[in-house]
């Protein structure tokens, strides 16, 4: 089953998933740090692709918006083969007992668009898979706005706040906006998914 779902479109996948057998305390940990980054784009993708953990995160790069599926019968996602092919890279067509990441992690563009794609994505897994964010799966990938610096400092900012801040604190600040996460170059992103990776969870109030 894992050779299959190993080529489906868009998915780059890890080689540990939620459900292995692991062998010591290492694998069980690499297990449940499994994590499926839902990306905006081949761009965004490709930037998260070369600074990756290979063994714990997946990548599945979204086509743009997608179905807006609130309202409609569960039979149309096999009708939508960007939504279907989502739905296989997950495991979860028949039970989420078949769910293949521990975390499934928006990571959409800090822009309308990306918010409506963000929005969309719950709703998808609200109406059909509520399981999944009722059991702390899902979540929100923080990633920094603006980039502040000078020849000696570099700092992120997170916000307008943030970011004023790191120009009162830093002399002579060169500030750049990131429009997409496209725009973060892979030696950058590494260290927004590495261990210090900023993570808003989805929950059911």
């Amino acid at each position: 089953a894992k050779k299959i779902e190993l080529k489906i479109p868009n998915l780059k996948d890890c080689k540990c998933h939620l459900g292995d057998s692991p062998k010591n305390d290492k694998e069980a940990q690499l297990i449940e740090n499994s994590t499926i980054f839902l990306t905006e784009g081949q761009s965004a993708s490709g930037s998260m692709v070369s600074c990756r953990d290979v063994y714990t995160q997946a990548i599945f790069s979204l086509r743009g918006k997608v179905q807006n599926m609130h309202g409609r019968k569960r039979a149309e996602i096999y009708q939508n083969e960007e939504l279907y092919n989502l739905m296989s890279a997950l495991g979860i067509e028949n039970t989420i007992e078949g769910l293949r990441y521990n975390r499934i992690v928006l990571a959409t563009d800090a822009d309308n668009d990306g918010f409506h794609i963000r929005n969309l994505l719950l709703t998808f897994f609200l109406t059909y898979f509520e399981d999944l964010v009722v059991n702390g799966h899902i979540y929100i990938l923080e990633t920094p706005l603006f980039r502040v610096r000078n020849k000696q400092v570099t700092t992120y900012a997170y916000s307008e706040k943030e970011r004023d801040q790191a120009i009162r604190q830093i002399k002579g600040a060169e500030v750049t906006r990131f429009k997409g996460l496209g725009e973060i170059n892979p030696s950058e992103f590494g260290q927004f998914i590495g261990p210090d990776i900023r993570l808003v969870p989805v929950d059911v109030k």
